[in-house]
């Protein structure tokens, strides 16, 4: 073997590929972010309920990378052995659903020690009435922040998922848009970007109005009334998806994509349709 030409065809293809990086904008220094994965399990609660174990053993069977908790089932209380199973299943816990009591007061506190434990850092809010009342969600805001000083030294974040009510106005602003401008930055907008869809917004466009605010997010799919021939399935639904996972990737900051199955079509069951959503979500991926 000729060693020289060898050696000279590496130095080749070295400074080819050096000289191709360096004509691309760096991916980490533009900002782009390489989100993960997850599935809110609210998508398969009958099955949660029934036998929590199993039900995330078929989630970590599908390809999730983690999960998103809608209440924990047999393991209220015990954290560090919820954590255990999912080291087990390699799954990570993604996020969670819980009140706003919980950043109340000594509840607080509590809610900070159990997620420790967990290991989870997303602690998301799924709606609270007082969030587009004119006056209550002024110190709903004020809620959020306090609670997210707290949290931001333990590398942990408070955040609020909409439904559309979080879309009426008060003037010439949404609710939504006024949180966010009420909130820190340290505060996540979870968009659940079906139900804004159904509100009649665009997701990627709301994405990118709120820059660095949607760590973790919903893709649920949706199908929208004028197009009701469309399947509630992700990538076969209503939503633009493609517009939608590239803003998260290029300005939400986003760490989590988390698919939620509130459809069933075909009178498949609530596992085979989170599984044909993930699917459909690799697809565009």
């Amino acid at each position: 073997m000729n060693t020289n030409l060898t050696r000279r065809n590496f130095v080749k293809t070295f400074v080819a590929a050096a000289a191709a990086f360096t004509l691309k904008p760096s991916l980490w220094a533009a900002g782009v972010s390489n989100p993960r994965i997850s599935v809110q399990l609210y998508s398969v609660r009958d099955d949660c309920s029934k036998d929590f174990d199993a039900a995330l053993a078929q989630i970590a069977t599908m390809g999730f990378d983690g999960v998103e908790f809608a209440g924990y089932h047999k393991y209220s209380g015990k954290p560090k052995e919820l954590r255990a199973r999912l080291d087990e299943l390699k799954l990570a816990p993604a996020g969670t659903h819980i009140k706003t009591g919980s950043f109340r007061g000594d509840e607080l506190q509590r809610t900070i020690e159990f997620h420790q434990a967990l290991g989870c850092k997303f602690l998301i809010v799924p709606g609270d009435g007082d969030f587009s009342h004119p006056e209550k969600s002024k110190e709903l805001a004020e809620t959020f922040n306090k609670a997210a000083e707290k949290l931001k030294p333990l590398g942990m974040y408070c955040g609020y998922h909409n439904h559309t009510h979080e879309f009426k106005k008060d003037g010439d602003k949404t609710y939504w848009d006024l949180f966010a401008e009420r909130t820190s930055q340290d505060v996540v907008l979870q968009q659940d970007c079906g139900w804004s869809a159904t509100a009649g917004l665009n997701p990627a466009e709301l994405v990118r109005r709120h820059p660095g605010r949607t760590k973790i997010t919903h893709f649920k799919p949706t199908v929208v009334k004028e197009e009701a021939g469309k399947k509630a399935i992700l990538g076969q639904d209503s939503v633009d998806w493609v517009a939608t996972l590239k803003a998260c990737r290029e300005v939400g900051g986003t760490e989590w994509i988390t698919v939620e199955q509130e459809a069933y079509p075909d009178g498949k069951t609530p596992m085979e349709c989170t599984a044909l959503s993930l699917a459909g979500l690799k697809k565009i991926w």
